[in-house]
This record gives structure tokens, C-alpha cells and sequence, in this order.
């Protein structure tokens, strides 16, 4: 190990960490990071199998390999110089921690991984006194257990962006009263049809983003259609034509649900997140617009819908059937929105039969998405909440020309165990996109689907 004068801190980092993020002994600086043996032992022992969390794992160790090159036994012990690619210099080591024990001190029993990465590290604390050692873990559990022996726990924070969700934009600024009070100066012109406002970027304008929308209690609706540094440009969208709007039979029953449907609807936004509490719409106002764009407009060939759902890679192969009988009860949301909306026809069960078999919607698990591209295709990812900042970029990375990709979530229904509305990768995408041209985010607000729904939602 590192010479105990070595100011430089020590960062062990746990199996979840490298699940979370294979790339993550990249991120620690000029400090040395150690990889505990037994967390080597769980990556080979998830690395089979074609589930998420298993590439996740492969790539890590593949990380892991080229870092380490050929180095010998005493320079791994010692520390091999992390060499990073993009800028071809290096900062910081990479070593192995074996399973060690020394002669004193308490130890937990070696019938947990857990427990014996902790030994490890506490023999290690207890060689090096002067060194900071860090236990680098998404487990809360874990990290309790370390500062019971005393030694330094953390989360891996490198990609949360934020620290706490409601700091994240809803996609759009509502005003009390009057948008137009609050503004000293306007330019307004006509352009084939459309008006546009063009604004000082002052006050609470600053905080806006391009595709955000500003929402008044006198009915203005605007978009925000370029922005630059000194202005935005807003386009004046008609609350009544809003309102009127039409996907699959399926209208807005507030504003909200109104400006998400036209990003859906958008040929030129090619990625929207849709957040919100269960029973806002976020599903079947994807479905419908999908729909639409797939069957009446024909902007996409075909829909690919999943769902990320936690335990579903390790299940679905269990399973019989195909694919589609696999995923069928993963994906119940996603039928159960289509009969909601033909509830109205004689013989709904029909109808849903009928659309299935006309319309091009394939229901694929996240394996199937990984390692393909999707040309012309809208691709619907249901439970976004539930996948990290790494799985999300492999799956948007899918879409190939001319598709769109429709994310889903609701950060207060997160079922990974290592994962936190702020660590969630639908939050990292949405603060890394808000940005974007070509990309859009709103938060849906009420919960439409009952009034049942609605007092559950805000009194249990």
C-alpha cells in the first residue's frame, strides 16, 4: 500500500458503486482507490448472464483490467497510476485489497461480504493510522456498519447533480397574476403565424430554460423558443388551443398535462421527461401521442415500450413464453392505459385487441434495448426512476435517426435499493438535458385519476 506519509486520501469502494458506475475508479483525482478482493469475487460472480446488472459488471472489470495493465503483484499492492485516455496523463493509483487478517482488534463475523470488506479495511486502518480511508459505498447499511468500527463512510456522489430534487426545474414558471407585470420591455413579432415575444433575460426569467414553458393565473401560455445570454425569445401559445389539443381521442384535463402533450406531439423534440405523482397522466398521455404518431400521422414506424422494474432482468428469464408474454405483466400499465382510452367503445376488451394488432407497439425488456439501435422508432421508458445515470445513458444512447425517446418516472416511488431521488438517473438526465434543443421536461401536478386517488395521495 501507499506510504503512510502520503497525504493523499485512500478510497475503498464498494460493489454497488462499481454496478452504479463501471467508469467510477476514473473519478477520485489525484487519490488512491482500492478495490477490496471480495468485491472483485461479487463482480465475477454477477458478470454472467444478459441482465443489466451483469454488462455493468463486465465493463467494470474490463475498467478495472486496463487500468491495471501489466503491472506485478508488489506495484498493484503499491498503486498503479490511473491512466486516463482523454487527456493521456494520469492522477492518482489503483490497487487491490487483499483478505487479510491481523492479530488484534474486533472483527465482524466473515459470513458477509460485507463484513469481510469491513475486516479488510480495518486491518488496513489499523497498519496506516495516518491515512484517510474511505469506505465509498450506495449501501446505508454498509456505511452505518463501517463508522461502527470506526472507520470514514460516504455515498458516491460524482454524478447527483443535485442535492435536493426540489431544487430541479418543473419545466415550466408559473405567475400569481399577470406574466406580463413583471416585464418592463417587450419587442413582439409575427413570424408565419406564430408570435413571439422577445424579453430581457432578467429576474426570474434568468432561471428558464429553452422548450420551458411560463404559465400565468390569467390563462398566457408561453414557450421559451430560443434564449441567449441578454434574451429569450417566447412563443405565445393559446391556452384554449392548448386545451383542445387531441392524441388517440385522448384531451388535457389541465395545463400541465396541455404543454406535455405538445412537446409529445413535437416532431422536432426528440427526448421528453415526463415526472410526476401516480395517477397524473404521465402514461397515458405517452400512449396516446405514440399512437397518434405512429398510426394517424406516421412519424414513427413503430413504439418500443419498457419498463424499468426492480428484480425484472433477473425474473423475466424464468419465465415461459416469448418475450412479449414475459414483459405482458411488467408492462400491465401500459395495457391498462390503452383500455382507459377506449373505455367508451361497445366492447373495450376488443378494441385493445384490435389496436394491438394494428398498431406497431413491441413491449421489450431493457436487455433487448441494450447493445440495439432504434431507427424512426418513439421508444417509452416507463419507471425511469428506477435506473442509474449509467443504464440511462445506455439506453438514450439507442436511438438512432429520426426516433424519439418518452421518459417516465416518479421520484417518490423508487424500488432500487441503492438509488435516491437525487441519485436517480431520471433526475441526472433531467438536469444534464435542460439544455437541450431538442429535449423537454414537465412535472405533471394533480392526480386526475379519481377522487379517490387524489385524497390518498395527499393524505396517506
Amino acid at each position: 500500500m501507499a506510504s503512510p506519509r502520503s497525504k493523499k486520501k485512500a478510497y475503498v469502494l464498494d460493489t454497488n458503486v462499481l454496478i452504479h458506475d463501471p467508469n467510477a475508479v476514473l473519478n477520485f483525482e489525484e487519490h488512491q482507490v482500492i478495490i477490496p478482493m471480495t468485491v472483485l469475487e461479487e463482480l465475477d460472480k454477477l458478470k454472467s448472464g444478459k441482465q443489466s446488472i451483469a454488462a455493468d459488471c463486465r465493463q467494470a472489470i474490463r475498467m478495472i483490467d486496463r487500468l491495471l495493465g501489466d503491472a506485478t503483484p508488489k506495484e498493484i499492492e503499491r498503486g498503479v497510476p490511473i491512466h486516463r485516455l482523454a487527456s493521456n496523463t494520469h492522477q492518482g493509483t489503483i490497487s487491490i485489497l487483499m483478505n487479510t487478517r491481523s492479530s488484534g482488534g474486533p472483527h465482524l463475523p466473515d459470513t458477509l461480504n460485507d463484513n469481510r470488506i469491513i475486516n479488510s479495511l480495518s486491518d488496513l486502518q489499523s497498519l496506516h493510522k495516518g491515512r484517510d480511508i474511505i469506505l465509498v459505498s450506495k449501501d446505508i447499511n454498509m456505511r452505518l456498519k463501517a463508522r461502527g468500527f470506526g472507520i470514514e463512510a460516504q455515498d458516491y456522489h460524482n454524478d447527483q447533480l443535485v442535492d435536493d430534487v426540489d431544487m430541479l426545474s418543473k419545466g415550466y414558471m408559473e405567475f400569481q397574476g399577470s406574466f406580463w407585470d413583471s416585464i418592463t420591455k417587450v419587442e413582439t413579432v409575427q413570424r408565419e403565424g406564430v408570435t413571439e415575444h422577445i424579453l430581457k433575460r432578467e429576474g426570474k426569467l434568468e432561471a428558464l430554460n429553452i422548450n420551458e414553458f411560463v404559465v400565468d393565473a390569467l390563462g398566457f401560455v408561453g414557450r421559451v423558443a430560443d434564449l441567449d445570454e441578454e434574451k429569450l425569445v417566447i412563443e405565445d401559445l393559446r391556452h384554449d388551443d392548448l386545451m383542445r389539443q387531441e392524441a388517440w381521442g385522448l384531451v388535457p384535463r389541465d395545463i400541465y398535462q396541455a404543454i406535455a402533450l405538445h412537446l409529445l406531439l413535437d416532431p422536432d423534440i426528440h427526448l421528453v421527461n415526463l415526472t410526476g405523482a401516480a395517477g397524473s397522466g404521465k402514461t397515458i398521455l405517452a400512449l396516446a401521442a405514440a399512437i397518434e404518431m405512429t398510426v394517424a400521422s406516421k412519424i414513427y414506424k413503430r413504439i418500443i415500450a419498457t419498463r424499468s422494474v426492480q428484480g425484472l432482468d433477473e425474473d423475466i428469464g424464468f419465465l415461459p413464453g416469448t418475450e412479449a408474454e414475459k414483459m405482458e405483466p411488467w408492462l400491465g400499465a401500459i395495457t391498462d392505459n390503452l383500455e382507459a382510452l377506449h373505455e367508451d367503445d361497445e366492447n373495450t376488451h376488443g378494441s385493445v385487441d384490435y389496436i394491438l394488432n394494428k398498431v406497431p407497439l413491441q413491449f421489450k425488456s431493457m436487455n433487448y434495448i441494450r447493445g440495439r439501435s432504434f431507427q424512426h422508432s418513439l421508444i417509452l421508458i416507463d419507471e425511469c426512476q428506477n435506473l442509474t445515470p449509467h443504464q440511462i445513458k445506455t439506453i438514450i444512447t439507442r436511438a438512432g435517426n429520426g426516433s424519439k425517446v418518452v421518459c417516465l418516472g416518479n421520484l417518490a416511488q423508487i424500488d432500487t435499493p441503492y438509488l435516491s431521488p437525487t441519485s436517480s438517473g431520471l433526475t441526472y438526465m433531467s438536469e444534464r438535458f435542460k439544455k437541450f434543443r431538442h429535449g423537454g421536461h414537465i412535472h405533471l401536478k394533480g392526480v386526475p385519476r379519481s377522487i379517490l386517488a387524489e385524497f390518498a395521495e395527499a393524505n396517506l
